[in-house]
């Protein structure tokens, strides 16, 4: 029996397989007979459920492979269930795993969908490019607004071809400046909070204080929270850490975890894992990964964002490493197309975006954002221009790349038009009829101009909007939550005038949404009655604390990047003098409270490791302006031709699009 290496895995588990050519993630290894009897690699050894049927089963140390299933192929059986699965060290093979994939790049024009038809209607012109009617068509040459582009000469430019080839070449830029007392902390405390498995860093911790005796599952390494760190280090030019993160995590993606005899869509990425030693005979241990999928969370709430922040991640590592192998490999396509099929699945939901739970994304606990909450739309929509640009153009992927084509043209639409609220929209829905029966209404959702807040017609400024937090029927929830309004602006989910009016309310409202401590998580807070009925009368999520209106210092990243992309670097700066002038201080706290951030979070652990690493991400984006511009999406002028509501042999060709009222949103 011998011991194998894959694609250099450093951080893995002991996988037996019964023949040295014996087929292995759906390609055969290169026939040698040496093996290095030196432990200095392993590979997990971990047992599927439910996964594509070119991965082997695993159970014991026994591995049994058909190889009359073909890759991407789901298999009818099930495999049962898995669990904490052990790892020692392996030797290496003499010659270089090869992976039968096809590297074609993905041509986005070239895409071909069921729609032939151009979308030439003067609303959805609208809507889509400038928010503006004064447009010319979208089959002739698109001449933006004058004041859309207004500071295009401060905007950072999207690298061309020879900067992403020197960016590639895994250097880092470097700076002429020595690093700051505070810098230096922050790296020390950032490294000090990584995760290794098997010899070989894996993750970064949530939080790593020594004086916290109850780390409940703060010591674990979570998807979401790992973001800020991974970017950090890529921008450092330390892409390991990230690279064995990206591989780890995909090989728990398939693991069965149940709650009540009960399991989740296969392609479910755990929300966390955790490293933990076994003991064995003889006084010996060994290391394994434990994954948590939800079934350990409070309020058993399985992550939706974790598998949307793993694409993000995975496409950021090619952009800032050059090691566009890893998106090329078997199993990280098949790891992108599990995750697009539970999202892009069909279910009962009439809206294209993402129907979701409570609590499946950075707000962890009951908030009141059921349904289609604005993160997950956001995170929903980069994911899928991620995807598109990653995956193999091939026959097994065709039919993938246009439902990705059709959703993105949907959503983006969806979002645009119905989330999107400045003063004048607002007084259009302060006059809107309600009880309307008809393809043509104009007020679709049947919003009651009640539930226009009063807080809101106060707070909301002249110049300037926003994308609402929730839309479903009869229902808008018109607070501001910054995580999805940062994102939309990075992943263009927004209009450019959009994006434009986003940081134009966030300026204007500076001491609401940044305060003594940027960023409020959502402004503003759930107070008295409605507190008690939409978060259960949550003691941690009391009003101005944690997710019902704390300020989160590692939103500062993103606030950062979607700044740099608009032009607006100045806004970044001043955020960031107010966060570095606290954080060190305090201890590098996980949120603050107060209506202005003026204390530490009654709850908030100390030394956050994403609180760290989001001022650390900050610093070198804002230093390196040429690296931050591949991180970031511009408008995709394709989308606009396509409309998946033209149906060519149906009666119902009608489009929503072309059917919505002629009014200006910006």
């Amino acid at each position: 029996m011998k011991y194998i290496k894959l694609m250099n895995m450093k951080p893995c588990c002991r996988i037996m397989l019964p023949c040295k050519n014996t087929p292995f993630l759906g390609a055969p290894f290169a026939n040698s007979s040496h093996f290095s009897s030196t432990p200095t690699n392993c590979l997990s050894k971990f047992q599927y459920h439910k996964f594509d049927s070119f991965l082997p089963r695993v159970s014991g140390f026994k591995a049994i492979l058909s190889q009359s299933k073909k890759a991407y192929s789901v298999p009818a059986s099930t495999w049962g269930q898995s669990r904490i699965f052990s790892s020692t060290c392996c030797g290496n093979l003499s010659k270089r795993t090869h992976y039968l994939v096809a590297s074609f790049a993905s041509n986005v024009k070239n895409l071909s969908t069921s729609v032939e038809t151009r979308v030439n209607d003067k609303n959805f012109e609208r809507i889509y490019v400038q928010g503006g009617l004064n447009v010319k068509p979208l089959v002739e040459e698109i001449d933006l607004d004058e004041n859309v582009v207004k500071k295009e000469d401060d905007r950072i430019k999207v690298a061309d071809d020879a900067e992403i080839e020197r960016l590639n070449e895994g250097k880092r830029v470097k700076v002429d400046r020595e690093e700051s007392a505070i810098e230096k902390e922050a790296w020390k405390l950032l490294r000090n909070a990584v995760v290794t498995y098997c010899g070989s860093p894996v993750g970064t911790v949530a939080a790593n204080d020594p004086n916290d005796k109850l780390p409940l599952n703060y010591d674990q390494v979570f998807i979401r929270d790992f973001i800020p760190s991974a970017f950090a280090f890529l921008l450092r030019g330390e892409g390991e850490i990230v690279r064995n993160f990206l591989l780890h995590t995909l090989q728990l993606q398939s693991w069965e975890k149940t709650v009540d005899c009960y399991s989740p869509g296969q392609g479910l990425m755990p929300a966390s894992f955790k490293v933990r030693s076994v003991a064995l005979d003889d006084n010996k241990y060994e290391e394994v990964l434990d994954p948590d999928f939800g079934e350990s969370a409070i309020g058993r709430v399985a992550p939706v964002d974790s598998g949307l922040w793993w694409i993000i991640l995975l496409r950021a590592y090619g952009k800032l490493t050059g090691d566009y192998a890893l998106q090329e490999r078997v199993d990280v396509q098949t790891g992108i197309k599990l995750i697009l099929n539970l999202c892009l699945s069909d279910g009962f939901d009439m809206f294209p975006s993402l129907l979701v739970t409570d609590g499946s994304c950075m707000i962890d606990r009951r908030m009141g954002i059921h349904g289609h909450p604005l993160e997950i739309q956001s995170l929903f929509y980069s994911a899928l221009r991620c995807s598109r640009e990653m995956l193999a153009f091939d026959d097994g992927s065709k039919n993938l790349v246009r439902a990705i084509n059709n959703r993105l043209s949907a959503l983006s639409f969806h979002i645009r038009e119905y989330y999107w609220v400045d003063l004048k929209k607002i007084n259009e829905i302060y006059r809107y009829k309600t009880e309307e029966y008809s393809t043509e209404a104009t007020n679709k959702f049947n919003i009651y101009p009640e539930q226009i807040s009063e807080w809101l017609m106060h707070w909301i400024p002249k110049e300037g909007g926003y994308f609402i937090g929730n839309l479903q029927p009869a229902h808008m929830d018109f607070r501001f939550f910054t995580l999805g309004n940062l994102w939309s602006i990075v992943s263009s989910l927004g209009t450019p005038k959009q994006n434009e009016a986003v940081l134009n309310l966030i300026e204007a409202k500076w001491d609401d949404l940044i305060g003594q401590m940027p960023l409020k998580i959502c402004y503003p807070a759930l107070e008295s009655e409605e507190w008690r009925i939409i978060t259960g009368s949550d003691p941690k999520n009391t009003p101005w604390s944690y997710h019902n209106g704390g300020s989160w210092p590692t939103l500062l990243w993103q606030f950062t990047l979607a700044c740099m992309k608009m032009g607006r670097t100045d806004l970044a700066q001043k955020a960031i003098e107010v966060a570095e002038k606290r954080l060190p201080t305090d201890g590098w706290p996980e949120y603050y409270d107060t209506r202005n951030g003026k204390f530490i979070g009654k709850q908030a652990r100390l030394y956050q490791t994403w609180s760290i690493a989001g001022y650390l991400t900050s610093k070198m984006l804002l230093e390196n302006p040429e690296m931050a511009s591949v991180l970031f999406w511009e408008e995709d002028y394709d989308l606009l031709e396509i409309c998946v509501c033209a149906l060519s042999n149906s009666t119902r060709k009608k489009c929503s699009r072309r059917l919505a009222k002629s009014q200006i949103l910006v």
